[in-house]
């Protein structure tokens, strides 16, 4: 059974045209991997954060790619360590296509701890190709525009550790959100079809 989710945008947060607003959710039925068999939600929320290497990076300067965006941090213990080598195996399976024309983006939710060098050192322990993947993080207040932006809560404990959504949203090649998957346990199969699927015509 899929554990992607498609978002009924029904209303829209006061604060910015832009934001997202989780105001529903369904299991979505099985689709074929073609591109006209995926939702399109909305305009994805736009962002410029700072990449592991320290160079700004914004969900414009991506245009032309399909784009995974992720939101993780480098001290989980619980399911971060699920997510992103099922997206380091996705990633390899992609083959010339990621990078060229598919781009995964992890934003922390601890950007306090999450400085470039960390998640530099992070990405390197999971294999990520950098050439195609870019793990950001960036000002508190732009951290915590962008999660409520994509619709993702994320919340710091007494003991450090972050409480948040798990939400993974693909975003097509002209800026539009396609489909978000919730969990960490979804098809990675399917994940790797769907982001294809919107590969074609590039």
């Amino acid at each position: 059974m899929r554990a992607a989710i498609t978002l009924m945008l029904v209303a829209l947060a006061i604060v910015t045209p832009a934001s997202l607003t989780l105001v529903a959710s369904r299991d979505a039925p099985q689709h074929t991997s073609q591109e006209s068999t995926l939702p399109k939600i909305a305009q994805a929320p736009e962002f410029a954060l700072t990449s592991q290497d320290g160079a700004p990076v914004a969900l414009a300067d991506l245009r032309g790619k399909v784009v995974a965006v992720t939101f993780i941090y480098t001290l989980c213990t619980a399911t971060c360590p699920v997510l992103t080598p099922m997206m380091s195996f996705v990633q390899d399976r992609l083959g010339a296509d990621f990078g060229a024309k598919i781009a995964f983006v992890s934003i922390t939710v601890d950007p306090e701890r999450d400085t470039p060098e960390v998640l530099k050192e992070y990405a390197q322990a999971f294999g990520a190709n950098l050439a195609g993947w870019s793990f950001l993080t960036g000002t508190p207040a732009a951290i915590r525009d962008v999660t409520r932006k994509y619709g993702v809560y994320a919340s710091k404990t007494e003991n450090g550790d972050v409480d948040h959504t798990f939400l993974t949203s693909i975003v097509d090649s002209n800026g539009i959100l396609r489909v978000q998957y919730l969990g960490v346990r979804f098809d990675p199969e399917e994940f790797r079809r769907d982001l294809l699927s919107l590969t074609k015509g590039q």
